[in-house]
């Protein structure tokens, strides 16, 4: 597979990090996934959020007590609900959890400060479904994984309360491609030419400056966003994978703000290699070790609520609790 990406797709995006128009016809791709069939039992509906469409959906035989918010990968550019309903599927059948796949607005008519927007949203309608905080795991792949972290970030700075855990498969965690470039493995990578992330860079402050003001804010990536207070991580890369430094750094960081990561390096596999489940064995074992940290952490929060309403009961039954304002859930 990574020997036909090579000689396939790789040359494809060389040729377009040359010439990095906004008239390629991006939305193709996801269009012509159409036509990829749906996992048997498995259901999906439209789902109409404040500025975009989302997708409910259900493998089979799972009830859906948790949700996972999925973000999809693309480049910020490309790919959708199409392209990725399989793997969001067969996340949903592996977790035991509904999904929400959210088809946020990309580049190059919206910021990426938009598609966040967008991502937020699909959190707020999972809490108007009634699903508690605790029982929500964001995740999201490549560019996906870059708004699972950023979206984590904008729900606290809004004050909404926290998801149980974050996952990100093959992640940009970095918009600045120095980082990347210098790692003794960029030319290893089956999908992407080095030159792409450079024009992917390029065509984000391009659409940036587009804004009302015809100035932005500094972007602020993942990697050096504030970090502290964020839920369990789980991370996914390939060795081989361009994103793999992007996916350290991001690793060490988070450890040092004493949030818990797991970071899965997958030996010699290709960039989200888990949308070839079909095909990879590893994607398989990849997408079972995500149902498991969903599991675990919505389950983790879960006996957390039940011990913190059980030591209110005991304490106001026998006089000791006292509080002056509501309780927090952490």
């Amino acid at each position: 597979m990574a020997h036909t990406l090579r000689m396939t797709v790789k040359p494809l995006l060389g040729v377009w990090a040359q010439w990095p128009s906004p008239l390629w016809p991006a939305g193709v791709i996801d269009h012509a996934a159409k036509i990829l069939p749906p996992l048997a039992g498995a259901t999906h509906q439209r789902v109409r959020l404040e500025n975009c469409d989302a997708e409910w959906i259900h493998a089979r035989n799972v009830v859906g007590e948790t949700v996972v918010l999925y973000l999809h990968g693309g480049g910020f550019l490309t790919c959708g609900l199409n392209t990725h309903r399989r793997l969001a599927t067969r996340i949903s059948a592996s977790a035991g959890a509904a999904v929400l796949s959210v088809d946020y607005r990309m580049m190059p008519r919206h910021p990426i400060g938009d598609s966040v927007a967008d991502c937020v949203d699909g959190y707020r309608w999972l809490l108007g479904q009634g699903f508690g905080a605790g029982q929500i795991v964001i995740a999201g792949d490549s560019a996906g994984g870059y708004l699972t972290f950023m979206t984590a970030r904008a729900l606290a700075d809004l004050g909404l309360p926290r998801p149980a855990g974050l996952v990100a498969l093959s992640p940009l965690m970095d918009m600045d491609p120095a980082g990347k470039l210098a790692h003794p493995g960029a030319d290893r990578c089956a999908v992407f030419p080095r030159s792409v992330l450079a024009a992917l860079a390029g065509v984000a402050d391009r659409v940036d400056h587009r804004g009302p003001t015809g100035a932005r804010e500094p972007r602020v990536s993942p990697v050096d966003g504030v970090l502290e207070g964020l839920p369990p991580v789980l991370i996914q890369v390939g060795s081989t994978d361009i994103f793999y430094p992007d996916a350290e750094l991001m690793t060490q960081r988070l450890a040092a703000a004493g949030v818990p990561v797991t970071l899965e390096v997958w030996d010699r596999q290709i960039h989200v290699f888990h949308v070839a489940a079909d095909v990879i064995p590893e994607a398989q074992r990849a997408i079972a070790q995500i149902g498991e940290f969903v599991r675990t952490t919505t389950a983790a929060r879960t006996r957390h609520r039940d011990r913190t309403r059980l030591r209110v009961w005991i304490g106001s039954a026998s006089g000791f609790f006292r509080r002056s304002g509501p309780l927090r859930r952490t």
